[in-house]
């Protein structure tokens, strides 16, 4: 899938009109059934089945519906269970680049990943009381890296009150096996299904504390698609199954080294001690020689994370990587406006360039996460960071980690939101 790009100078894109805020409109029928006939033959690929539990509770009634998200199939499987419901759905704002009619009369919201929108949550009211049309929301608001749920925002538990509808969830199970975004989205032979689960009714969110609501969320978005194609016995056969596994393991638990991991066909190698991982049809990684440190990838990856957080607190961490920046201040394109330096440190983001012109910094605690990609729109890993005003698209060009980026982001946010206790006299 691609994008819109066009190049301009920072000066230009910072004259440019923001757009005024629209109400969304409620989805038009006619490309909703367009939308359905065209992911026949993707949903018919993957044999996809799905369950109800308890949606006799909330029939006919407006619902929030929350979805974990794992690949580009997933917007297929909401047009197979669904329709011909009519439902709304929150979508970042570089989805409408090039096609913001389209997206509109689809019935989508857009929104900024990971940046605070007060009007998003007006919309959804909007949409839910007004035009009483169901919403559709992926709390993670990014692709799974690894498979296991994305940190979900706290307090969840607060909008589900404040909307005070129906909350309805909606569990992939074999979508990050059949499209990992590590692998470039590449698609896989493997069956696919969903179960969708009336999590609480009307009442329930009202009588229910914030706390509660949370715990149901997180129980609701506790996963792991590699377990679950080990357990399940379900094999990946194709010879390119590691392409682009270093995005996620991107350190080497043999020597420490980092940014020296290379996934090619079933092998993960090392470039700084050589050792050489197989991951087999099941998902699990076996060392050609010496011990398997991690047969499971989560396990790696949250060890990762461990190193990550143990970083941070050392005062040792920093991301200092020139980058291409493409920014986002309408619907019309992403303004490719030229080179910079992006530096990530326990203080938050900085990002200069533009030949001096352009200066942005943003804290530690301007979020509790961060939107980073892989193979964005086809054109590189990207990190995101702006404002209401504009949205930088940082493209590393000497291969720096993402993933280790977004976690060092999340785990920066933890440790700078930890309150030291009151003293009582």
């Amino acid at each position: 899938m691609k994008i819109r790009t066009q190049k301009k100078s920072y000066d230009a894109v910072m004259a440019l009109p923001r757009p005024k805020h629209r109400k969304p409109l409620r989805p038009n029928f006619l490309l909703q059934s367009v939308v359905r006939i065209a992911s026949l033959p993707d949903l018919w690929a993957t044999n996809f089945k799905f369950t109800r539990h308890g949606m006799d509770q909330i029939k006919g009634q407006p619902c929030l519906i929350l979805m974990n998200h794992s690949c580009f199939l997933d917007l297929m499987i909401m047009s197979r269970i669904f329709y011909p419901r009519k439902y709304g759905i929150v979508c970042t704002t570089d989805g409408f680049v090039g096609m913001e009619w389209l997206m509109r009369f689809l019935g989508c919201i857009p929104t900024q990943k990971f940046v605070s929108d007060v009007s998003l949550i007006r919309d959804m009211e909007y949409m839910l009381k007004e035009k009483k049309t169901s919403v559709l929301m992926y709390p993670e608001a990014s692709y799974s890296f690894d498979g296991t749920a994305t940190a979900l925002p706290r307090k969840m538990g607060v909008l589900l009150k404040k909307l005070g509808v129906p909350v309805v969830t909606v569990i992939t199970k074999g979508a990050f096996t059949r499209q990992p975004l590590y692998n470039c989205l590449k698609k896989r032979k493997v069956r696919v299904s969903a179960e969708v689960r009336c999590l609480a009714t009307a009442e329930e969110v009202k009588t229910k504390t914030v706390r509660e609501l949370d715990e149901l969320l997180d129980a609701a978005f506790t996963f792991d698609g590699f377990a679950w194609q080990k357990e399940n016995g379900v094999e990946v056969k194709d010879n390119t199954r590691a392409d682009g596994l270093e995005r996620i393991l991107y350190k080497c638990p043999h020597c420490g080294a980092e940014g020296d991991m290379y996934g090619d066909g079933t092998m993960l190698t090392c470039g700084g001690c050589g050792k050489v991982w197989e991951m087999d049809a099941l998902g699990q990684m076996h060392a050609l020689e010496g011990e398997t440190e991690f047969s499971h990838i989560p396990d790696w990856y949250a060890w990762e994370r461990a190193e990550v957080r143990k970083e941070l607190e050392a005062g040792t961490y920093s991301l200092e990587t020139d980058v291409d920046i493409g920014m986002m201040v309408d619907y019309k394109a992403i303004y490719m406006v030229g080179q910079g330096h992006l530096s990530h440190s326990d203080e938050g983001f900085r990002l200069t360039g533009c030949d001096g012109k352009l200066e942005y910094s943003q804290g530690a605690l301007a979020c509790y996460g961060l939107y980073a990609d892989y193979y964005w729109y086809s054109i590189a890993d990207v990190i995101c960071i702006g404002n209401a005003d504009a949205l930088y698209y940082c493209f590393p060009k000497d291969g720096a980690s993402v993933a280790k980026t977004r976690m060092a982001a999340e785990e920066l946010y933890k440790m700078k939101k930890i309150r030291k206790p009151k003293i009582t006299e």
